[in-house]
């Protein structure tokens, strides 16, 4: 599964950033997608949108909120001994924002902090979190780890003709997919969980 926006949620931390540096008004939808078409279209708007991530990915993750049933469904994937991998399309140092962010550090604490690496918890390897630079090399490594199921919050990433059309297509989205025809999408992680496990098999 990917990482930002689909086990981090940004929504109310990008407002707020947006809010305070006044790329938008206080009557915005609290919605990261939405956020970021008003910032697109503003003078030098590509650019102040970076900016925004780099801050929210970055010095200010640490207010980004863990998305609702994101850990129950870890708990349930480790209860039955179904392997998780994240991998996300994430820079390590950005050339935009404060000099010194590691986004990937940023994550990797993140993550930390929340439990996902605990054993008595979800458990999960460090070894199992991928960063990639880019989003060829992110669906490469969804290829080459020959993974059954990928779930991303954007389009695009199923969209892309290199993505391996044997891997199902999970998207986590309040919005239906512009181009459904292999696409699942799904507005809740609950949602997600009752999909995928209530056809998993218990371990004997």
């Amino acid at each position: 599964m990917d990482f930002d926006n689909t086990i981090a949620g940004y929504d109310e931390l990008m407002y707020s950033i947006a809010l305070q540096w006044g790329l938008v008004d206080a009557r915005m939808d609290r919605n990261k997608k939405r956020i970021r078409d008003a910032i697109r279209i503003q003078s030098n708007g590509e650019a102040l949108w970076q900016r925004l991530q780099i801050a929210a990915y970055g010095n200010r993750i640490n207010e980004a909120v863990l998305i609702e049933g994101v850990m129950e469904f870890f708990l349930i994937c480790r209860e039955r001994s179904i392997p998780i991998w994240i991998i996300s399309h994430k820079v390590n140092s950005p050339n935009l924002g404060e000099p010194g962010i590691d986004l990937r550090e940023a994550a990797i604490g993140w993550l930390d902090k929340q439990g996902f690496f605990a054993k008595d918890e979800t458990g999960v390897d460090r070894s199992h979190v991928y960063f990639e630079a880019t989003r060829a090399d992110k669906i490469a490594r969804i290829r080459n780890l020959n993974v059954t199921h990928f779930i991303d919050d954007l389009e695009e990433t199923f969209t892309d003709p290199t993505f391996p059309p044997q891997v199902e297509k999970i998207l986590y989205s309040s919005h239906r997919p512009v181009d459904g025809r292999d696409i699942k999408s799904f507005t809740s992680w609950n949602e997600i969980q009752r999909y995928l496990l209530s056809k998993a098999v218990r371990p004997h």
